[in-house]
């Protein structure tokens, strides 16, 4: 009984690690039947295509892991290692384009790239619907803020990643677009009740669900209507009531990581792990710095929670079968053609142009302001990129202190802005103020969410960072893009 129950555990975890080839621990955990493994950029995991495909192989040879990985597309990459914004758009540019089969090809093309380096489960879309302006951990990672936009983008992309062989994972359920909390750092609460949730949240994952989804994430949050207090995923009002029962989900369920303080910060990854499991999840995901110790501190608790009684072993038992499902579907499709193009035909058409743009005159001036990304982003490069040789382009902090020497050096050419979600960064617009004051007949482009637009300002809206809204911008302003 003892082995049964350490296999069963085992089979629940989807552990981080360090470098690009698999350290001798995760392969003997690997063969003992480990669920699998979570790949994040920040642990060096993605070094390149061919090397991560040749990780991915090592794993795949040891046993029959889930290789999963969080890439969106848009603001949140990992296969270029965050060294390379994505050739997708993100999700607010879908939503802006809404074209739910430009949306399938261009989730099935990043399906594609995934399948080719050896991933077999993605975490994504979000499926949230984004109605708080101020959502410090969503934002451009939403088809929306209409919870039918929402829906019929989300069954797209589902659709889309799972024709190209990689399960997709609908996240973060309940629903993460209604805070203004990042749930990396604390418990967001979502004062919603059940006949709110069915209006809104719980729009898309229906769509998501009648498409065939077979996973979805959990989220960190705190519903007090529903849960009292709970995180969700903790909660087994929210995943067994909820998601179970009144959605009807049968599929896989996976924990947001455990090492996010919505989940674990008052009690600890091992205890999370159990009560994520008692409350009906399938797969625990850990985190990117949990390793070996963690996994051999998660296995002690949930074996210790089957043999006290607190985690019935027909849980576990339950868990095993939905994952040997989703590995046997996994393992029965073949590779599609990538369509790299859809990309950027989606950025092009999501372009939105307050105002005449103006012919920039001379050589342009490009101030481009400071504006990191949430911990879920991470540091993936943002901006026009390089321009040839008709415009040049300077960093500013973001400042309104900065606009006299920015305006001396562009006296007599033309001047462009470049933002990222200005209307959370009071620097960004104090700076664009003082520029727009003094050079109305600036351009300002806002590669985060269009919320705050200067009156009478010329505004030109991406709905993202990646490189395929860049090129998208720079067509539009008339500049060239280098190489």
């Amino acid at each position: 009984m003892t082995g049964e129950i350490s296999r069963l555990a085992r089979g629940t975890l989807l552990p981080g690690f360090a470098g690009a080839t698999a350290p001798r621990w995760l392969l003997a955990e690997v063969e003992r039947g480990l669920g699998g493994v979570t790949l994040f950029a920040i642990n060096g995991n993605v070094p390149d295509a061919a090397g991560l495909a040749a990780l991915t192989a090592g794993l795949a040879a040891a046993g029959d892991p889930l290789i999963t990985i969080d890439e969106e597309g848009g603001d949140v990459t990992r296969l270029g290692g965050h060294r390379t914004a994505s050739p997708y758009p993100g999700n607010a540019a879908l939503g802006a384009a809404d074209d739910p089969e430009l949306t399938r090809r261009v989730y099935r093309s990043l399906g594609a790239e995934l399948a080719a380096v050896g991933v077999n489960l993605n975490f994504a879309p979000s499926v949230d619907v984004n109605t708080a302006a101020d959502n410090p951990v969503i934002g451009t990672r939403s088809f929306g803020s209409d919870p039918e936009l929402v829906a019929r983008h989300a069954a797209a992309a589902v659709v889309g990643t799972q024709e190209a062989g990689v399960a997709a994972c609908a996240k973060h359920f309940p629903g993460h677009g209604a805070t203004v909390e990042d749930s990396h750092l604390g418990v967001p609460v979502v004062d919603a009740d059940l006949d709110l949730l069915d209006r809104r949240e719980l729009v898309p994952f229906r769509a998501a669900i009648a498409a065939g989804a077979r996973a979805v994430m959990t989220a960190h949050l705190d519903l007090p209507k529903i849960t009292g207090g709970v995180p969700a995923t903790l909660s087994p009002a929210v995943i067994t009531g909820l998601l179970r029962e009144h959605l009807g989900y049968g599929g896989v369920i996976v924990t947001d990581a455990l090492d996010m303080d919505g989940a674990s910060g008052a009690i600890g990854i091992p205890e999370a792990a159990v009560r994520a499991l008692i409350a009906g999840a399938d797969l625990l995901c850990l985190g990117p710095r949990e390793h070996e110790d963690s996994v051999r501190a998660v296995l002690a608790a949930v074996e210790e929670a089957v043999r006290s009684g607190r985690l019935p072993l027909e849980r576990l038992a339950d868990a095993g079968a939905r994952t040997a499902a989703l590995r046997a579907w996994a393992s029965g499709r073949g590779p599609v053609a990538l369509d790299r193009e859809a990309g950027l035909e989606a950025a092009r058409r999501a372009v939105r142009v307050t105002g005449d743009l103006p012919t920039l005159a001379g050589r342009p001036l490009v101030v481009q302001a400071e504006a990191g990304g949430n911990i879920a982003v991470g540091p993936t490069p943002w901006g026009l990129g390089p321009l040839g040789d008709g415009a040049e382009t300077v960093r500013a902090v973001g400042d309104a202190a900065e606009a006299g020497p920015l305006l001396e050096r562009a006296t007599g050419r033309g001047l462009v802005i470049v933002l990222r979600d200005a209307h959370r960064h009071a620097g960004q617009r104090g700076l664009a103020s003082a520029l727009l004051a003094a050079r109305p007949d600036a351009v300002l482009v806002e590669m985060g969410l269009p919320v705050w637009r200067p009156e009478g300002a010329v505004h030109v809206a991406t709905y993202g960072a990646a490189a395929a809204n860049a090129r998208a911008a720079v067509e539009t302003l008339g500049l060239t893009p280098a190489g």
